[in-house]
């Protein structure tokens, strides 16, 4: 199933409204009052491209998510697990406390106010959702022919990274026990990759280096972190708060410069991040 662009603009204008309203005149718990970190990006870092399943629903707050963002600020994040109100949410705090001014595309696959927030006659937009620092076009949402237990889908766009345009997928597959969905969204996923020269695949993958169902990836793709190969003795780092590596940069003759795997209170997913020199493989 493919989004309509004009849906996603009606939706996102709604909620951009909303937010309008209750941006500037948020209560204090949702205020920013303390300094970023010691050495925190004061710009967005063009080169630099980050996934994070943000968790919902998680009853977290919008500003602190907005407030790990801004730290390492990238110029493209993938988020999954994404209800369109908090993206809204989150790119008005990255601009009005940070200066960070971000492009949004959606690619939802719930309508779901347990979710999301909301009332049963209007409930939130939840799936995946990408911001960049730069327009994004030839944006391409769907959702996998079966999702499993929940709906699931993989979005795509070309944008700019390191100065140049590259193609960036965004996904979240099948729950963890649930490999031959996986599978399947996988034999989904991967021939459109190939199509491109280059290209970037964030995402949470709900499963480790070594699974049957990521082969095909790690045919046309390795990951940012340097020491995790497709095999029980690589070295990954866990990207989950239960110690297995879930999340990937995958990077498709793209070359990684730095890699980093952050834990934060604000999610069960750390935040994952690379800086990339594109067009240099």
């Amino acid at each position: 199933m493919v989004f309509g662009r004009g849906m996603r603009w009606l939706a996102a204008a709604v909620v951009v409204a909303g937010v309008a309203l209750v941006g500037p005149s948020a209560p204090e718990g949702e205020r920013h009052d303390r300094p970023l970190p010691a050495g925190a990006a004061g710009e967005i870092v063009p080169n630099r491209v980050m996934t994070w399943n943000i968790c919902n629903p998680c009853g977290k707050s919008n500003v602190d998510r907005a407030a790990e963002i801004a730290t390492y600020a990238p110029q493209v994040v993938g988020l999954q697990e994404a209800c369109v109100r908090d993206v809204e949410k989150i790119r008005y705090y990255l601009k009005s406390l940070y200066g960070l001014t971000y492009h949004v595309e959606y690619a939802p696959v719930l309508r779901n106010w347990g979710r999301c927030g909301g009332v049963p006659w209007h409930p939130g937009g939840y799936g995946q959702a990408l911001l960049s620092a730069a327009p994004m076009t030839d944006v391409v949402t769907a959702e996998y022919p079966d999702g499993g237990s929940e709906d699931r889908g993989y979005m795509a766009v070309t944008t700019t990274v390191d100065g140049r345009p590259v193609r960036v997928f965004n996904t979240h597959l099948a729950q963890r026990r649930q490999e031959l969905v996986r599978a399947a969204q996988a034999r989904v996923l991967t021939p459109l990759v190939a199509e491109y020269e280059r290209a970037i695949v964030l995402g949470d993958f709900n499963a480790v280096p070594y699974a049957p169902e990521l082969a095909g990836m790690w045919t046309l793709a390795t990951d940012a972190d340097p020491a995790c190969r497709p095999a029980e003795t690589g070295r990954c780092a866990p990207t989950t708060d239960w110690e297995l590596k879930f999340d990937y940069v995958f990077l498709r003759r793209v070359a990684a410069t730095a890699h980093r795997v952050v834990p934060t209170p604000y999610s069960d997913h750390h935040l994952v991040y690379a800086d990339v020199a594109v067009g240099t493989r």
